[in-house]
């Protein structure tokens, strides 16, 4: 049975049951902070289960929900590959009882699924209950075949379940399958958990009898109604429903592992005493879905939370096919396989395939950059055949500068016999996480911030934020100073505090007879101070209530920050209305004199999308629509729509920025009260700032304006350069463009014609040196520079074909990039007598501290020292002479 019909076999079967079919939930958990995932098939449900959210009128759900175990209680990631069934993504399958049916119906339908639509062997079913639930234990002697000494009573380890340190749990049955050719229902709880972890007893379905809301103190409160989840794994029933021993080898990832053989050259074993080598081939299956899947419900790669996760996976996996040779990205090829095979199920993956396609292959690309300086670092930080520690800070700087993941770093040092100091290593991100966290409050001083936090209490008890709608107020208020520092705490406060990207106000606090100038607002606790320098007159030294009211003006030109933000509303909506709806906010910063929206996109704005997305914010200023502002509940603003950034916590009650049919946003900045008030838009740039991740920097109102006027001198100015009318700017420089083009592909022919006769005389030098057997076979090797872009294949074609028969290892310069390789290539009858390609490159890469590989007719690898290139090509003759002694010449 394939994986698809497995999937439809157990939705339809309880739908029968009367359970309604809902969609996968989101691997990203909505509104509950203590999930970094969606681990388990229940995650929607928990507010059902524990009675927050109101039960359904129809009480009984089925689903196959998308899982991803990579962080909390269940992290599986090390595992992966390695194993016959850990994985990061994957499929739970599960039906739900919400107060209605308990473990009587949850065993009963369990077992006439399996044993009926399945047709799995009653025989070799086992099933485990808490070793406290004699009502489980009853009741599959009752309803099932199963004799009592196949219904195992094991402890809280095994059969009591709860989503994660805290929330909904209980005990659970777990139904096994023996595939053990001599089996013997005889065994110990000892034996049958050996058997387990041998995958001699495969346990694939899991039914949880909630029962309990778990606290953070471990205290255990019986929920509202006694519920049932479920949950089995589709991966490992397809494997036994097609007989394959393992997951990997089902319809689910073969797909995948078959294209990471083409795009590798390596064959990739299904043979148990293969197993070990093909650990990167599962990695890069297990991954590329879980790249894929991740990337369709909104995460993208960072350096932070979800994203942070996303990377490491992704770069996990060109780290693997990375050490198998493969210099170009692979992953993205088997994410649209991966698109393929299961949009049908999972329509998100197709609906965004070109982002999901240009995001991966971003990302691989911009690591691949850095992974071979961060190889030099490593040959540097432990060298081959070398032993000892490789200090923290040093592992640090790998990540930190060379995007190196620290499990690359530990894997390359255990191969090369070195520790890593993991304390160090700590000790640096800390360091470095210490730094960033320092913030507005660095400006103050040290003293200072301690005398507010120490006396703050003295000051008002509550504030008030009135800079949505005033700019000038007077109010009471509390002052500190040191070292020429004055701050005040004010009682109403229109200083807009940063946050959300828009930067805080500056201005002026004055008092009778004084003024200070304000240039910094920060946070103490849920009140805002604002500080700043004296200005005009003296203050009493004494701090404490300074008078009974002072005037607070905040700087009316600083709140030009309101356009933008406005602005940056606006364009948000554009971007989504021509780009499509996977553009979502991944930064920003509205300051008063322009405006700069990071978002997530799959690559570069064509010209005419930048003029589209400029002239429909322009269309909403014309408009001079009003902006207006609300509190609204958070579900009912969502539900009407509102955007709310990705990963941030809102309350209960959130501010609505509405531009009415052009955009709904929840936010706390400060706006226009018409979109007229903008002025003018104009984008000055739009770059990538990471992969995935694309920056719009634009300006408007005076901003624009401005930038108008440059952009006119600029143009005068060109064209009285190029001595021609400024409408025929474009087609002079096409003209010199192309000149430029002309001479540079004659200089690119001549190079090309250079290597050529390289190629000829490496050849020919080979032959005279009669390094041939009595079949005429010969060993060539030598240096070819190149120019940048040649196509090592089609130079690796032309060498076997002008070679005839023997082997050949060649150091390839690219003269114009300053970049090395090594290329390989076997003749047929060699390969038959030992000799491959992909290890004669390694071989050669190897001794210059590099790596390499691919099929036994054509390989190539890198070079880490250029220097040692001579000793990479000795080397390799070395152990083809020792396969083929007849190879002896070069």
């Amino acid at each position: 049975m394939k994986a698809d019909e497995l999937r439809q076999s157990f939705i339809s079967y309880f739908e029968r049951q009367g359970h309604i079919h809902l969609p996968s939930g989101p691997l990203v958990p909505a509104d509950d902070p203590t999930l970094m995932f969606t681990n388990a098939g229940m995650v929607q449900f928990k507010g059902i289960f524990t009675g927050e959210t109101e039960r359904p009128d129809r009480p009984r759900a089925v689903t196959s929900q998308k899982c991803l175990r990579v962080s909390g209680k269940h992290n599986d990631l090390e595992e992966v590959g390695r194993t016959a069934r850990h994985h990061t993504f994957f499929e739970m399958l599960g039906n739900f009882s919400f107060g209605d049916y308990f473990k009587r119906e949850a065993i009963a339908f369990a077992w006439e699924w399996v044993t009926g639509d399945l047709g799995l062997e009653p025989d070799r079913l086992w099933a485990t209950v808490h070793h406290d639930d004699d009502d489980a234990f009853n009741l599959w002697l009752e309803l099932t075949s199963i004799p009592e000494s196949r219904v195992r009573r094991l402890g809280d380890k095994d059969n009591f379940w709860q989503m994660g340190d805290t929330g909904p749990c209980g005990p659970c049955s777990e139904l096994h399958y023996d595939l053990r050719t001599d089996r013997d229902d005889r065994i110990t709880d000892a034996q049958f958990e050996a058997a387990g972890e041998a995958d001699a007893i495969i346990e694939f379905w899991n039914l949880v009898f909630m029962q309990f809301d778990r606290a953070p103190n471990g205290t255990d409160t019986p929920l509202p109604a006694p519920s049932i989840d479920t949950g089995a794994g589709l991966e490992r029933i397809a494997a036994l429903l097609q007989g394959v021993g393992t997951n990997y080898h089902t319809d689910l990832f073969l797909p995948i592992i078959e294209a990471a053989e083409e795009g590798l050259g390596i064959a990739y074993s299904r043979a148990p005493e293969n197993w070990d080598d093909g650990v990167a081939f599962r990695v890069l299956a297990d991954h590329a879905r879980a790249v894929a899947f991740l990337l369709a419900d909104g995460v993208f790669p960072s350096n932070e939370k979800r994203g942070y996760v996303l990377r490491r996976i992704l770069r996990r996996g060109v780290r693997h096919y990375w050490l198998l040779g493969r210099r170009d990205p692979l992953l993205h090829d088997l994410v649209d396989v991966v698109v393929d095979r299961m949009s049908a199920t999972f329509p998100e993956l197709a609906a965004r395939r070109e982002h999901l396609l240009s995001t991966t292959q971003a990302e691989e690309e911009l690591f691949l950059s850095t992974i071979e300086g961060g190889m030099r670092e490593i040959d540097r930080a432990m060298p081959q055949g070398g032993s000892g520690t490789v200090a923290g800070d040093v592992a640090f700087k790998l990540k930190d500068t060379y995007g190196i993941p620290e499990d690359l770093t530990g894997l390359i040092a255990r191969e090369r016999g070195y520790e890593v100091d993991w304390k160090g290593f700590s000790e640096a991100l800390e360091a470095q996480r210490v730094r960033s966290r320092k913030g507005a409050r660095a400006t103050l001083t040290g003293e200072l911030v301690g005398s507010i936090q120490a006396t703050a209490s003295l000051g008002p008890r509550s504030q008030e934020f009135v800079g949505y709608g005033e700019l000038e107020i007077e109010t009471d208020c509390r002052r500190w100073a040191r070292d020429g520092l004055h701050a005040f705490l004010l009682e109403r406060n229109p200083f807009y505090l940063e946050s959300g990207g828009q930067v805080s106000d500056t201005g002026r606090v004055i008092g009778d007879g004084w003024a200070v100038d304000i240039s910094t607002v920060w946070a103490d606790d849920d009140r805002t101070v604002v500080a700043g320098t004296l200005a005009e007159g003296s203050l009493p030294e004494a701090e404490g209530v300074v008078s009974d009211y002072v005037c607070a003006q905040v700087d009316p030109i600083r709140r030009d920050t309101e356009r933008n933000h406005t602005a940056t509303h606006l364009l948000h909506a554009a971007l989504r209305n021509r780009l499509g709806e996977h553009v979502q906010q991944a930064g920003s910063l509205v300051a008063p004199d322009r405006l700069r929206f990071d978002f997530s996109h799959r690559g570069p704005l064509t010209p005419e999308e930048w003029a589209d997305i400029e002239a429909e914010v322009t269309e909403a200023i014309l408009g001079n629509h009003d902006v207006d502002a609300s509190q609204r509940d958070y579900d009912e603003a969502i539900a009407a729509g509102a955007m709310a950034l990705f990963g941030e916590k809102y309350g209960d009650i959130v501010r609505v920025i509405e531009v009415p049919g052009l955009s709904l946003e929840l936010c706390g900045g400060t706006h226009v009260r018409t979109t007229g008030q903008i002025g003018t838009f104009r984008i000055l740039s739009e770059t990538g700032v990471a992969a995935g991740i694309r920056r719009i920097e634009a300006v408007t109102g005076q901003g624009a304006y401005r930038r108008e006027l440059e952009r006119d001198r600029i143009i005068t100015e060109l064209a009285a350069r190029l001595r021609c009318p400024p409408a025929d700017l474009a087609a002079r420089m096409d003209r010199l463009l192309e000149e430029r083009d002309a001479l540079a592909e004659e200089v690119r022919g001549q190079r090309g014609d250079a290597a050529e006769r390289q190629l000829e005389t490496l050849l020919a030098r080979a032959g005279e040196m009669g390094a041939a057997d009595a079949n005429g076979a010969r060993f060539v090797a030598g240096r070819l520079e190149v120019p940048g872009g040649t196509d090592l294949g089609a130079l690796g074609d032309r060498l076997r074909g002008g070679m005839g028969s023997g082997a050949a290892v060649v150091h390839v310069v690219f003269s114009d990039e300053d970049r090395h390789a090594f290329i390989s290539v076997v003749s047929d009858d060699l390969i038959r007598l030992g000799v491959k390609a992909g290890d004669l490159v390694r071989v050669s890469s190897r001794a210059t501290g590099s790596g390499g590989g691919g099929s036994a007719r054509f390989a190539q690898g890198g070079v880490g020292d250029p220097s040692r290139a001579e000793d990479g090509l000795g080397a390799a003759r070395a152990w083809a002479a020792e396969r083929v002694p007849a190879l002896s010449g070069g």
